[in-house]
């Protein structure tokens, strides 16, 4: 999909994915990133403290040089790594998620939960490593989580259907017990999360998958 003619048709596709009022924040990254010829693919619609956000589901953007990014303010740095989260390349998801995993601020939450979702192993460990915090009950992270868990039951069974469809098309070899899956392990961290937050255990919205008879060697 070729970029909108209109810049300002971009600005705000990806406003959308951040409470408005960051918009001016917004802005001021857009204009600090290099230009594209192609349109942010898609969004995916989440809601947030009461306000839906639309995220992109991929960028194209090529990144930003280090200097201009420490240039930015800390706000407008996580904005970026947000953004960049949903590249389409891998390496660059993985490089900025890095940077955003570990905030508290709730709006960062669908990002780092949308890459529990995809298919790239190492994304998900970082996630793992980046959030301690989720398995300790009482605390924001926690919170945080599970509130947006408890906003987005079709978004999170979503999730989970494809946190299941990745691991057998690609991790049964490596995992053959669903549940030692880094996207499994999140799963639960995520559910657990979001039952202390509604006081009742949360719903699977897919079966446990079977264990695999035996790993499968790889192509």
């Amino acid at each position: 999909m070729q970029l909108p003619q209109d810049p300002s048709n971009v600005v705000h596709v990806l406003a959308a994915a951040f409470p408005a009022r960051l918009a001016d924040d917004v802005r001021d990254v857009l204009a600090a990133m290099p230009g594209t010829r192609f349109a942010p693919m898609l969004p995916f619609e989440v809601e947030v403290q009461g306000e839906t956000l639309a995220i992109p589901s991929r960028i194209y953007n090529e990144e930003p040089g280090a200097s201009l990014q420490r240039s930015l303010t800390a706000t407008r740095q996580v904005i970026l790594h947000c953004l960049y989260s949903r590249h389409s390349d891998g390496l660059v998801r993985q490089r900025h998620l890095e940077q955003i995993v570990t905030s508290n601020e709730p709006w960062v939450v669908p990002f780092v939960v949308q890459l529990a979702g995809e298919y790239v192993l190492e994304i998900l460990e970082a996630i793992m490593q980046g959030l301690p915090g989720l398995s300790t009950p009482g605390s924001a992270r926690r919170r945080h989580y599970g509130e947006f868990v408890a906003r987005n039951p079709a978004f999170f069974a979503r999730t989970e259907r494809r946190v299941v469809s990745y691991w057998s098309c690609y991790y049964r070899w490596k995992y053959p017990v669903f549940g030692a899956y880094p996207g499994s392990v999140l799963l639960e961290a995520f559910r657990a999360a979001v039952a202390e937050q509604v006081d009742r255990p949360w719903p699977r919205h897919t079966p446990p998958p079977l264990v695999d008879t035996g790993p499968r060697p790889r192509s």
